[in-house]
């Protein structure tokens, strides 16, 4: 059986990667920093629906306790290696930089940037000890074209989109591909504050994106189908931004 990490799936768009992922036939691993009760839910789905998964906590941003986590699991699955990661997790503390603290610097390029080395390094050499593996990091719009109010969060997610670009190149001779996926507005309880009627004018498509719709795109890039892929940003945003 093959495994997959989510990180961030206790959330809107991470439980519904969760979901598909486990339809396709991995073991899906829910990971959750605080929200025990909703990375327990995404799992109870998982289940009723037939799948296989666990969950597995961590702090992103500590590179310690996301390495014991994985250790961890590792001990316990001696013949097992995660083929698939995604790296969903990700905060945001949006504010016009004149006014931002160190800490609503910091605390961002730390969970969104900081987060891709602490979870990807201690899954990276079993991917290629094992000449296979999918990599597919959560980007946004926001780390495309910027946005006003998050020079931190468009910071981390332009990190993010070059460390992608890098690492594929370093990796893709031992099928490992490596890609970005950037949604623009997903309907979520983080979205549910905005104004859909609003916002969905600037958006060709008209409307917000579903969860799964994004999930059905990590599914792809998380298979064989997808193998000459690599080192892309994705945008699935309605074409908000083209």
């Amino acid at each position: 059986m093959k495994h997959a990490l989510v990180t961030g799936g206790s959330g809107g768009i991470g439980g519904a990667i969760c979901i598909r992922l486990a339809s396709g036939g991995y073991n899906v691993i829910v990971h959750y920093n605080t929200n025990k009760i909703a990375a327990e839910n995404i799992l109870s789905t998982i289940k009723s629906e037939g799948g296989n998964g666990e969950i597995i906590q961590f702090n992103v941003s500590n590179n310690l306790e996301v390495n014991n986590s994985i250790n961890n699991w590792k001990k316990n699955n001696p013949d097992e290696y995660i083929s698939v990661l995604v790296n969903n997790a990700g905060t945001s503390k949006d504010m016009l930089m004149v006014w931002m603290e160190e800490n609503d610097w910091s605390s961002v390029i730390d969970t969104n940037l900081n987060s891709f080395f602490n979870t990807t390094s201690p899954l990276l050499k079993d991917m290629v000890l094992n000449k296979w593996g999918r990599i597919i990091n959560i980007v946004s719009l926001s780390g495309i074209k910027g946005l006003p109010g998050q020079t931190n969060y468009s910071a981390a997610k332009a990190g993010v989109i070059g460390a992608t670009k890098a690492l594929a190149q370093e990796v893709g001779r031992k099928n490992i591909t490596v890609n970005a996926v950037a949604p623009g507005y997903i309907a979520t309880e983080m979205t549910n504050a905005l104004d859909e009627k609003q916002l969905k004018k600037l958006i060709p498509i008209n409307r917000f994106g579903k969860p799964e719709e994004v999930a059905d795109l990590v599914a792809f890039l998380a298979g064989e189908n997808s193998s000459y892929i690599t080192g892309e940003v994705i945008n699935i945003n309605g074409g908000l931004y083209t």
